[in-house]
């Protein structure tokens, strides 16, 4: 079991193909949504926030989050977009891109670089 929080977004598929929905799934208002792409085998992010929470989802291909709370850490793949990862303002984050993926963000505010945290946790962590 994830110590970060997953939501499994509702997901309809037939021969067509796969409808996934976003309707009030978010515990927040999205004020801010973009997406990263062209970033195959590139590490990003490496930072936190004061106040900004973030909602991740892979919407195709496959991105590695690792995350530290300051008290545990995790990697956890998103690999079908139907996964949403909840990031809050304490959780160091960094962002793995495999080939051909495109993360889509929602923040909870907008962009302000004052809200970046730059320094990560200690490494002794549970």
């Amino acid at each position: 079991m994830a110590h970060f929080s997953l939501i499994e977004l509702p997901t309809f598929s037939d021969p067509r193909g796969s409808l996934t929905v976003m309707e009030n799934s978010l515990p927040f208002a999205p004020v801010r949504t973009y997406w990263i792409s062209g970033a195959d085998g590139q590490v990003r992010g490496g930072h936190r926030h004061h106040q900004t929470r973030q909602a991740l989802i892979a919407v195709a291909g496959t991105v590695v989050i690792y995350m530290n709370d300051g008290i545990t850490e995790e990697h956890i793949a998103l690999d079908h977009p139907s996964r949403c990862l909840l990031v809050e303002p304490k959780d160091w984050h960094t962002m793995t891109f495999g080939p051909g993926s495109v993360l889509l963000v929602m923040s909870s505010h907008p962009y302000n670089r004052s809200d970046y945290i730059d320094d990560p946790y200690d490494r002794r962590v549970s």
